[in-house]
């Protein structure tokens, strides 16, 4: 369990350590309250950026519209990395075939 600062706000998130996520892709299971979740932040957080490009406002850590991206961008991380993994399909297989030998 991490916590982010860039924003002053301390937001629990559960991610992977910064080189797993380059190891390769993984899949989640996402639920349908946690895929309706992810859809409505992603909507904010689009929102809200191109409301800040469209005012051409200047980057700025102390803007209240950016740390609020910020906050949302984080709450969508610890909503993603909180769904399961999938195994990949060799380790499915692999189970499969074990569970059927014995």
């Amino acid at each position: 369990m991490a916590s982010t600062t860039t924003t002053g706000f301390p937001v629990a998130i559960s991610a992977p350590a910064a080189g797993t996520l380059c190891g390769g892709l993984k899949r989640r299971s996402i639920s349908p309250q946690a895929g309706h979740a992810l859809e409505i932040l992603g909507h904010a957080i689009e929102y809200l950026t191109d409301e800040f490009i469209h005012e051409g406002r200047s980057f700025s850590a102390q803007d209240g519209q950016l740390q609020a991206v910020q906050l949302l961008m984080a709450v969508n991380r610890q909503i993603y990395f909180e769904c399961p993994e999938v195994p990949p399909i060799g380790r499915r297989i692999l189970s499969l075939l074990r569970l059927q030998a014995n």
